[in-house]
């Protein structure tokens, strides 16, 4: 079996240059669907299939769908500083250490869900909100000092959503739960 496309099942991320108003529209759309499709994927796993890694070395399903909701939480505080602030350095958090705590690993699902569920409608809301130029407004990535707009942030994020959503699709189509 092929690690990296284990590991990147749709790619890595790649932000175009010229980021028009009609991808970022697409992009939101992506965070608006995401909670839906993420809960219809694994409303009836079990047990056992939540705590399945989807790949070697990899995460279980049940600390995919927790991961993404500390991320996706992460993401949004971001939006709201970038906003509020002159090009802020971002605070970065160790994701690998965060999906090893306790309520990530055993946790039920639904938490998550319900999370990513208010979170990504408010997120939603907030973005569709916002002007072409606020946009435009950068934070700065502590690992490499990389300034990061906001409208590449959004790319990321949709690009998130289907990565880990892919992670979980693929795991079931290859041990035949689906």
């Amino acid at each position: 079996m092929d690690l990296e496309k284990l590991k990147y099942p749709i790619g890595k991320v790649q932000i175009p240059e010229i980021i028009t108003e009609t991808t970022i529209l697409r992009w939101i759309e992506i965070l608006e669907l995401f909670p839906k499709r993420l809960e219809n994927l694994v409303e009836n796993l079990s047990e056992t299939q939540l705590n399945t890694c989807y790949r070697p070395d990899g995460w279980t399903i049940r600390q995919v769908i927790h991961h993404v909701a500390d991320s996706h939480h992460n993401s949004y505080t971001r939006f709201k500083w970038t906003l509020t602030e002159e090009q802020p350095m971002i605070k970065a958090y160790y994701e690998d250490r965060w999906a090893e705590l306790f309520d990530s690993k055993s946790a039920p699902i639904e938490l998550s869900i319900n999370t990513i569920k208010a979170l990504h409608a408010k997120w939603v809301y907030f973005l569709k909100g916002l002007s072409m130029s606020d946009m435009e407004h950068v934070f700065i990535h502590p690992e490499g000092n990389e300034k990061v707009s906001l409208k590449e942030n959004i790319g990321i994020y949709a690009w998130h959503c289907n990565h880990h959503f892919e992670h979980i699709n693929q795991l079931m189509i290859r041990e035949g739960w689906k």
